[in-house]
């Protein structure tokens, strides 16, 4: 506090008293000054009546220092008033008995004064307590009510422990005996229960306030009858409001996990149907009769694409789970970019047309190689479905500390609404061009992938300008002692 806001505080009798030293010094100053003063005021006036100049000193000194200075400053004026200014002049006595009635009056005015000064800053201090513990308990309802009781408890501790002067204080959910011989678990600290069993029935209690032992015993009154009751009302609403909040977020949760288990069965249930119905039918047209040679290869053919086109489905769905159960963890390799953009690309049909370019120097990444190349093989994929028969440029290129990997369609591109949630499971967006719409898992799949291997996936489109998917992976950290990543040994692209 600036010495301005000192003094200011202590004219408005609050905040603490300066030293008793400095209170003796300035009760003889102020005596002093004040028999200085009376000597130009005779000139006016009569000497019995200028006693009442002597009260400023009382008046000062009971404001400032307290009512047992100011006292003493009050016996010391009235001496200084029979000394220096009642007749005979010099000695400890009064000739004219009116005098005496003056200097009585003087000393009765004086005490009266002092008493009503202190009263005054008493009430004064007490006023100001009892603002702080106000705002205390509005800080406090604040505090917990916002959110985050436990986070808002260990503030309330500090804060209260600074409006009531402790070194320390600190507010837990756990009930202890309310006992000084065998406080909390050390002999520094004392518990005082927050009672709230009544409002709301906690197996351990509501808590407890744990304050430092030996105390002052009016500071734990105060404590008891002033903190306890507002900090166990406010905290027993938190902890309502904690459990009611924790009810509708399971709610909800369960609500959420009801609609989107519905929304997994429908989109599913067509995908799953459509390829078991054609190998049905296909099973039963190949045991007609009439069905002529060329008709059952047709048929077989039908029925192992259907199987496959099932198969994947099936894949893509366990890949999903995993992946949303973070039961997806990699095995972290060396990988070379060659051998995962060859490998991606054998698993794509052999009609496909794609150029890549990859920069020379790019360095091996970091990642688990399996799943990287189901991440490329699906991009690919997507990315062949809409290039309406062009080819597709794949790029790889090194990029500060991680390998940028693009795959480049010339299709009808992405609407930006779309490209927003492109990657969300079973998202199927309408394109033009796209005639088999896919599960809507391929994408969700890859960026589950590329994530769990410390990677970014990106999508940029711009209108009819075709479509960029762009994955950065890390670069693999040199190690000489370290194995090669297992590498796949993928059809030759002819």
């Amino acid at each position: 506090m600036t010495p301005a806001g000192r003094l200011t505080s202590i004219l408005l009798l609050r905040g603490p008293r300066p030293p008793t030293g400095a209170g003796v010094v300035a009760m003889v100053v102020l005596v002093a000054l004040c028999t200085a003063l009376i000597y130009p005021l005779t000139l006016v006036t009569t000497v019995s009546s200028l006693g009442v100049v002597y009260l400023l000193a009382v008046v000062i000194i009971a404001t400032v220092w307290g009512w047992a200075l100011a006292l003493a400053t009050a016996i010391l004026s009235a001496a200084a008033f029979n000394l220096f200014q009642l007749p005979p002049i010099g000695r400890f006595t009064i000739s004219d008995s009116r005098n005496w009635v003056a200097l009585a009056t003087f000393l009765a005015v004086a005490v009266l004064t002092c008493t009503v000064t202190e009263v005054a800053r008493g009430r004064a201090l007490e006023a100001e307590r009892r603002r702080d513990e106000a705002d205390l308990a509005a800080e406090t309802a604040q505090l917990l009510l916002a959110g985050g009781t436990e986070e808002a408890l260990a503030l309330v501790g500090r804060r209260l422990a600074a409006v009531f002067g402790l070194e320390w204080a600190t507010v837990t959910r756990s009930t202890v005996v309310d006992e000084p011989d065998h406080p909390v678990d050390e002999p520094t600290a004392r518990g005082l229960p927050l009672p709230g069993r009544q409002v709301l029935p906690l197996p351990d209690g509501l808590g407890s306030l744990i304050v430092p032992a030996g105390l002052a015993p009016t500071k734990l009154q105060r404590l008891r009858e002033r903190v306890i009751p507002a900090l166990a009302a406010v905290l027993t609403v938190a902890l309502e409001r904690d459990r009611l909040t924790a009810a509708t977020v399971q709610t909800e949760g369960l609500r959420r996990s009801e609609a989107v288990k519905t929304a997994v069965l429908r989109a599913v249930s067509h995908d799953l149907r459509s390829p078991v119905t054609a190998m049905v039918a296909a099973g039963a047209a190949v045991r007609a009769p009439g069905v002529s040679e060329p008709e059952r290869r047709e048929l077989g053919t039908l029925v192992v694409e259907e199987g496959a086109r099932l198969s994947k489905l099936i894949d893509d769905l366990l890949d999903l789970s995993r992946l949303e159960a973070d039961a997806a963890s990699p095995r972290l390799a060396e990988c070379s970019v060659d051998e995962l953009i060859d490998s991606a690309l054998a698993a794509q049909p052999r009609e496909a047309r794609f150029d890549v370019a990859i920069e020379p120097g790019v360095p091996p990444i970091q990642s688990d190689f399996v799943q990287v190349e189901r991440a490329l093989a699906n991009l690919l994929d997507n990315a062949r479905r809409f290039s309406a028969g062009l080819p597709i440029l794949i790029r790889a290129r090194a990029c500060d500390e991680r390998v940028a990997i693009e795959v480049v369609d010339r299709g009808p591109g992405i609407a930006p609404a779309d490209a927003e949630r492109i990657f969300e499971p079973f998202y199927r967006a309408t394109m033009a061009g796209d005639s088999h719409p896919g599960s809507g898992l391929g994408l969700a799949i890859a960026k589950g992938f590329v994530e769990a291997n410390g990677g970014e996936i990106s999508v940029d489109s711009e209108g009819d300008a075709g479509t960029t998917f762009s994955v950065r992976l890390p670069v693999a950290i040199r190690d000489p002692r370290s194995m090669s990543a297992p590498t796949a040994d993928p059809a030759s692209l002819g």
